[in-house]
């Protein structure tokens, strides 16, 4: 009996060390289809046409202050196009954020923009509440909507609007590099080395993606109204996915801009921190579950540990180790440094491995649970996405990218 267990036991870890050495060789792979990805989307130069700049009206939602609001805001206003509106769109009449739009208003006097305060909604996510208020006031065919803690260049406009001179395309989308104060948000942009890395891979591997990200989405009003407008995604959280994967479905494609945004982030807090990641990898899990599972051979970081620990500390496992941090650094430097010119990437690369072992258990956890948690309040998150208030106090609720 000894003997056949023995056996048993040296057989079942011979199994782990190759399904171990399996996965790190798969996490390989994967790192330099994401170098290539990068390499090769960035590396292809897209013509800007100067003479195509239609009309269009940009949709901020906002709600509470973001680190340098006044300057994230202005970059809309300081845009290298002939014509275009801003509407700031508000739920709470005492909102501070309202003193910073009026400041704008003053100071940009000469641009159409517009402030909408209105507590009216329509679903349990307010910041489609606030888009759906804003949108009644749009003068323009064409929508861009992005979040409030994004900052943009003068050519911003003028750049993502142009896949819209392809009648077929319906939504166009931003990548964002990640502008931080404080230690903490400087390692959730390091972890976003690993987010941008798939989304690239995601481009090519699926020719062109199938959904898109708060930081920028343009989206003319038929392709709204073709989905539903935002009725249709009133209850989500994930709502930037679902104005990119909706289309998709109506027959639109979504192209990924090559221009990059900048994400201004403070985290000053550890455990709200972890709990925003949390809720963001639930969120992606049921957008996207055999997307979210992949994900799984992006942490060749933490096969390889495991690896190493199974093997002993073997040549093998030493080897193993090597190869996947290694080809990891140079995946984060061409994506992060290199293709999004990330500062905070260049500054600490060093911090991938660490940020790794993070993201790999908050994506653990992200297959835990259906509820989230958001300003005090458990919300229930549906299998499709939905979020579902636990009390009768939807008014409370605010889920703001």
């Amino acid at each position: 009996m000894s003997i056949f267990a023995s056996t048993f036991f040296t057989n079942f870890h011979l199994i782990i060390i190759d399904f171990l050495l399996i996965w790190c060789i798969l996490s390989v792979l994967f790192y330099c289809y994401a170098i290539y990805a990068a390499i090769t989307f960035f590396a292809d130069s897209r013509p800007i046409d100067l003479e195509f700049h239609p009309p269009v009206s940009i949709l901020k939602p906002i709600c509470g202050l973001d680190s340098d609001t006044y300057e994230n805001l202005a970059s809309f206003c300081q845009q290298d196009y002939p014509e275009y509106q801003i509407i700031f769109a508000v739920q709470n009449s005492k909102d501070p954020c309202i003193e910073v739009v009026e400041k704008i208003i003053d100071h940009f006097s000469d641009l159409d923009i517009l402030l909408i305060v209105s507590d009216r909604v329509i679903g349990t996510n307010l910041k489609v509440s606030n888009l759906a208020n804003a949108a009644a006031k749009a003068k323009y065919e064409i929508l861009l909507l992005a979040d409030s803690d994004i900052r943009v260049g003068r050519d911003y406009l003028q750049r993502v609007i142009q896949p819209l001179q392809d009648e077929s395309v319906g939504v166009v989308t931003c990548m964002y590099r990640t502008l931080t104060q404080g230690w903490i948000s400087t390692l959730e942009a390091i972890v976003n080395t690993e987010f941008h890395a798939g989304v690239l891979v995601s481009n090519i591997k699926e020719n062109g993606i199938k959904y898109a990200f708060g930081s920028t989405i343009v989206i003319p009003k038929k392709v709204l109204e073709a989905i539903g407008g935002f009725e249709a995604i009133a209850d989500y959280l994930a709502d930037d996915f679902q104005l990119g994967y909706l289309p998709v479905q109506a027959g639109y494609k979504v192209v990924l801009s090559d221009y990059v945004v900048e994400h201004v982030q403070i985290s000053n807090n550890l455990v709200d921190a972890i709990k925003r990641q949390i809720r963001w990898a639930r969120g992606k899990r049921v957008s996207r579950p055999w997307g979210y599972l992949g994900l799984i051979f992006t942490y060749g970081v933490v096969t390889s540990l495991l690896l190493l620990i199974a093997t002993d500390g073997s040549i093998l496992g030493w080897l193993g180790l090597s190869i996947c941090w290694i080809t990891r650094l140079v995946m984060a430097w061409v994506v992060g440094t290199i293709s999004l010119k990330d500062p905070i990437v260049k500054k600490f690369i060093w911090l991938v491995p660490c940020c790794d072992l993070l993201s790999f258990a908050i994506w653990c956890f992200g297959f835990i649970g259906n509820t989230i948690e958001w300003r005090g309040q458990q919300l229930k998150l549906t299998k499709d996405g939905k979020l579902l208030v636990q009390e009768d106090r939807s008014y409370e609720l605010s889920i703001i990218n």
